[in-house]
């Protein structure tokens, strides 16, 4: 996979510049953009949830987004690839929607190696990892419990969840977030137990 290799070592300062070409309707800046980007992104589209059956339509749905809205990208505000990745997220949460499907985090989806194959999520054992993670859930405090699943079960947005929780949208950020990481380090802990 040459594109991947050359995805992983392309410096993330040119992506900002391909995007400002891209703005610009430069197809040759969207190609080159696409090639370094895909397999990233294709991995994010996977660590969301999507199915690797759906991961291309996602995809193609991603990039038509990239194209149109290359102009919002605004490089004072996030990383290219984290504007990306966001894009992509988004396009998977649509696509899980339509058929009621759980989606993640995008702060876990982003942590995906950028050279990690889709063979190490294809081996995956999800009946060994099921039972351990339904315990870890079933350990945090039952409002944190309900924290997840409306946002990543029902999808509700951070700022719903703000006005029914009575707390700002950065203390549901950080609340999802070390909850996130305390439901990781009990399955971690559980796994290596077992």
């Amino acid at each position: 996979m040459a594109g991947s290799s050359l995805a992983s070592q392309v410096p993330s300062e040119r992506l900002p510049e391909l995007l400002a070409r891209v703005s610009a309707g430069e197809t040759r800046a969207f190609a080159e953009l696409h090639t370094l980007t895909r397999d990233r992104l294709r991995r994010i589209a996977l660590a969301v949830g999507a199915s690797p059956h759906d991961v291309d339509d996602i995809l193609q749905e991603t990039f038509l987004k990239i194209w149109r809205n290359a102009d919002r990208f605004d490089a004072g505000r996030a990383p290219a690839m984290a504007w990306m990745s966001a894009v992509v997220r988004n396009a998977a949460i649509d696509h899980h929607r339509a058929r009621r499907q759980p989606t993640y985090e995008l702060d876990e989806a982003l942590l995906v190696p950028a050279g990690a194959g889709p063979s190490s999520i294809e081996d995956f054992d999800y009946a060994s990892a099921e039972p351990i993670a339904r315990g870890a859930l079933a350990r945090l405090p039952e409002d944190r419990r309900r924290l997840l699943a409306l946002a990543y079960l029902e999808g509700e947005s951070r700022a719903s969840l703000s006005r029914r929780f009575g707390v700002p949208v950065g203390t549901i950020k950080t609340w999802l977030h070390r909850t996130i990481l305390a439901v990781r380090k009990d399955c971690t802990a559980a796994s290596a137990a077992a």
